[in-house]
């Protein structure tokens, strides 16, 4: 206990030498006991993934919320808050084949209120896995994601090369959901896919086509990087204490991911510790870095020493392991984009070195389906070429223009101008 009193004596030294009153010794007397889970990152989300059909959805999405919540009190107590509960299905192509359209979209809405029930939030997985499948689940995806109740996906590359068809659906569909939801926010939820494994944790591109019950990690590292980075600017320097801080914190979590596969019978598939912003923004890590704003010469070695240190952990790894530019889902990435130091030429530029692809990024209302495909298809070039897991969500923003303000009204994202 010697340290606990001696770290409380001193907060408490502190707190009377600011003249913070009783307030402050309250906050003395508890800063040091919380201080070793706040230096902790966060658990963005445990995701489960399970296979449904119209007879057991229920059932199955009951039983993957009861490991959810296990899975958050097991997290927090080892000193990692968050672990929000995500359900990715199959693919829904296979569970509404055979039903007619308002079959196949009273199942999708069900599987919703089920999820909101059980306060998970839910992925129907991607509509389209190869380029020849049949276009008829991705026409759903405008009614299917209008009330942001759910995420999706299209696969756009894998081993094989790119899928052109694929890629021009899903322009096809990011167009209509824009159109089909309030404010354009629908496509929030919708991502195409390029060269990323079944069981990556993060939004919307999660995916698998497996039985069984399997769970992955999704780590909000963000604050490391921050850590670090404010500390170190020498590449070497940094990316070495990267790898060990961040190696620390997946080998915790995975310890407790182990226990958990153990004592329920779930199948541990590995943790994604792509630094997510959360708590703290990528951006001011960058800038941190580099002594100037994020799209500054050097910011292609702060990609890269990230993604190296994500990928460098003895941790077994999921998803994208690498870096995220979620343009609008980062206060400062979307000031910065806003500011114009970084664009998406930036984005693709890093996006060869690093893993994740480009994220909520704003697009005027008017882009049309083949500008949409072309950005599609350089994330997918890109990904295939380096096989490398890279996403491409993109906001076009209704009604608006180059040079004015999106209006999302989706929790979670920030507005910014439009390029």
């Amino acid at each position: 206990m010697k340290w606990v009193v001696e770290g409380t004596t001193r907060n408490l030294n502190l707190a009377m030498r600011l003249g913070l009153g009783l307030a402050g010794l309250l906050w003395a007397v508890t800063a040091h006991a919380q201080g070793a889970a706040q230096d902790k990152p966060a658990v963005r989300a445990v995701t489960a993934f399970v296979t449904v059909d119209k007879d057991n959805y229920a059932a199955r999405m009951d039983e993957a919320a009861q490991f959810l919540a296990a899975a958050k009190t097991a997290l927090n107590q080892a000193g990692f808050p968050g672990a929000a509960g995500r359900v990715t299905t199959q693919p829904f192509p296979q569970y509404i084949k055979g039903l007619k359209r308002e079959e196949a979209l009273a199942l999708i809405g069900a599987l919703k209120q089920v999820a909101a029930n059980d306060h998970v939030a839910l992925n129907i997985g991607p509509a389209m896995i190869n380029d020849d499948d049949d276009t008829s689940a991705a026409d759903l995806l405008p009614v299917i994601l209008a009330d942001n109740g759910a995420n999706a996906s299209l696969i756009v590359a894998d081993d094989k090369g790119l899928h052109w068809r694929a890629i021009g659906v899903a322009a096809h569909a990011m167009h209509e959901i824009a159109a089909a939801s309030p404010n354009g926010n629908g496509n929030f939820g919708f991502a195409t896919i390029a060269m990323m494994k079944p069981y990556g944790p993060y939004y919307p591109g999660s995916w698998h086509n497996g039985p069984g019950k399997h769970f992955a990690i999704a780590m909000e590292t963000a604050t490391v990087v921050n850590h670090v980075f404010e500390k170190y600017h020498d590449p070497v320097e940094a990316q070495a204490h990267l790898t060990e801080e961040l190696s620390q914190y997946t080998k915790e979590a995975e310890a407790v991911a182990m226990k958990l596969a153990a004592a329920t019978g779930w199948t541990y598939e590995g943790i994604d510790a792509t630094p997510a912003p959360g708590r703290a923004s990528i951006a001011t890590a960058f800038e941190s870095f580099l002594g100037a704003p994020i799209g500054s010469s050097g910011s292609m070695t702060a990609a890269g020493i990230i993604t190296r240190a994500v990928q460098a952990t003895p941790v077994k790894r999921t998803g994208y392991s690498g870096l995220m530019i979620p343009v609008m889902e980062d206060k400062v990435l979307a000031q910065r984009w806003a500011e114009g130091t970084f664009s998406l030429d930036s984005i693709l530029a890093w996006s060869a070195v690093c893993a994740g692809g480009v994220d909520t990024v704003p697009l005027a209302g008017s882009t049309s389906e083949q500008q949409i495909a072309r950005i599609i298809g350089d994330v997918s070039w890109l990904a295939y070429r380096w096989n490398k897991p890279l996403g491409s969500r993109l906001m076009p923003s209704p009604g608006r223009s180059a040079g004015e303000m999106t209006a999302f009204t989706a929790r979670g994202l920030v507005n910014t101008r439009i390029h």
